[in-house]
């Protein structure tokens, strides 16, 4: 069986048991691959053909981009052969800092095609951010808005300058892009185990550190996500979450296209709760991810009279209060599912689909997951650290380690277990709930606190 082939079929296992946990826990097994890049091998196979919606952005101003995954097929080529005549070779690294804009997701896609890493960044950053980015992510190219490019304008080092909307001096135009030709063909095959991504994780009380994954643990790692969200082809996912955050590449990017579903975004200056209602009920959105924030903001609206088609609802960032909960599912009859996840890994813990929800119940293992709650001395507890179960029941989701870091890599996967740094308990019936960090040290990372509450 080739590699795509063995993806394709763990992925329609899990969808075909998308309601039914102890069918999908106990058959899924991880597609064990050697060389596959998602972007060339299933990505542009699955579009060939397909007019679907891939990508759905809507202004508040009601300009929308709408294209196809044959388009984002094409378009993603083009700026792939383009990125390559800037110099971006493969293993290369770029720094992207754009909104929710369709270049991030042609960047990212030719990116993958190219082999070169990408370091995903939130256009909140300062330039003394910018720098310690640049000169520890080893940044050989940055792709930016035009809007941003001013931070860069001290910047030491030498890198390939790439502006979206618009060039000053000594940048080069990504439009140029659209001129070249939408066939691509790779410089050689891509290894799973080939870096593909590198994340700066927030830090409160140290730099940040180099979160790394491949061509396999976030692709082929996002089965669980999908999972968990419980998406279908052809559904219409929006995931409220700013880009350069780990969240932003699982629900708005991996998952949903794993599936064969529709990314959907709304972009807004300033929150309005009545706004994100009309646009769901008028473009149809069938599952939706959101920080407790917006479901706090939402439950203030008359949710009874707004007629959806959503079908899942999904909480991030913090566990939810359960009054929040029950308003909506008073309101739609739906349900809002808790899970757990960090930059390190996909979703390891989660509330799936037509399952029984405990309050306060982060939900049980995702497929692929084996977790253990352990004490200090690594023994079983049944209130202990989220730990992973490595070995042969290592996740394909969990990161290489830290880059640059060996004994903070060794530090958290010892014992045969990855440490999450998070404490919970477990009940009889498996059910995890959440208690709090393992060293109480407050963590503002991407998954537990939301870029929408940092905003």
């Amino acid at each position: 069986m080739s590699a795509v082939a063995e993806f394709i079929a763990a992925r329609d296992f899990l969808l075909q048991h998308r309601s039914d946990y102890a069918t999908a826990y106990a058959g899924f097994k991880w597609p064990k691959l050697k060389e596959f890049n998602w972007a060339l091998d299933y990505f542009d196979a699955m579009a060939k053909g397909n007019d679907n919606p891939a990508l759905w952005i809507i202004e508040e101003d009601g300009r929308e981009s709408k294209l196809s995954f044959a388009e984002m097929s094409a378009r993603s080529n083009r700026v792939a052969n383009w990125l390559r005549k800037q110099g971006v070779k493969r293993g290369e690294r770029i720094l992207i800092m754009l909104g929710n804009e369709v270049p991030l997701w042609e960047t990212m896609l030719a990116a993958i095609k190219l082999g070169a890493v990408v370091i995903p960044a939130t256009t909140l950053l300062t330039p003394d951010d910018l720098v310690d980015r640049v000169e520890r992510g080893q940044v050989k190219h940055v792709v930016i808005g035009k809007a941003h490019t001013d931070k860069f304008e001290s910047l030491p080092g030498s890198f390939g300058r790439i502006a979206v909307g618009g060039a000053p001096a000594g940048w080069k135009a990504f439009e140029d892009a659209a001129a070249e030709s939408d066939q691509f063909t790779p410089d050689g095959v891509t290894r799973v185990d080939d870096p593909l991504l590198l994340y700066f994780t927030s830090g409160t009380t140290s730099k940040p550190k180099l979160v790394l994954h491949t061509h396999q643990s976030y692709p082929v790692g996002h089965l669980s996500t999908m999972y968990w969200i419980g998406l279908k082809p052809n559904d219409r996912h929006m995931n409220i979450s700013s880009p350069g955050w780990a969240k932003h590449a699982w629900s708005c990017f991996f998952a949903p296209w794993n599936a064969g579903a529709c990314v959907f975004l709304y972009n807004y200056n300033r929150f309005n709760a009545k706004a994100l209602l009309d646009v769901l009920v008028k473009y149809e959105v069938t599952t939706m991810c959101a920080p407790p924030t917006v479901w706090r903001m939402l439950i203030q609206q008359d949710l009874a009279s707004v007629k959806t088609k959503l079908r899942e609802l999904i909480g991030a960032g913090e566990p939810l209060n359960p009054e929040v909960i029950e308003q909506v599912q008073k309101a739609w009859g739906i349900t809002i599912r808790d899970g757990f996840g960090q930059t390190e890994t996909t979703a390891e813990i989660g509330n799936t689909p037509g399952q029984l929800l405990k309050p306060g119940s982060m939900g049980r293992p995702l497929p692929g997951y084996r977790i253990a709650l352990l004490d200090a001395d690594s023994k079983p507890v049944p209130e202990g650290e989220i730990s992973l179960v490595l070995g042969d029941s290592r996740p394909v989701g969990l990161m290489v380690g830290y880059a640059g870091d060996a004994a903070k890599t060794a530090e958290v996967m010892r014992d045969g277990h990855y440490r999450t740094g998070d404490v919970a308990s477990i009940d009889e019936d498996g059910y995890i709930t959440y208690v709090g960090r393992a060293d109480d040290v407050f963590k503002a990372s991407d998954y537990r606190i939301s870029p929408f509450e940092l905003e």
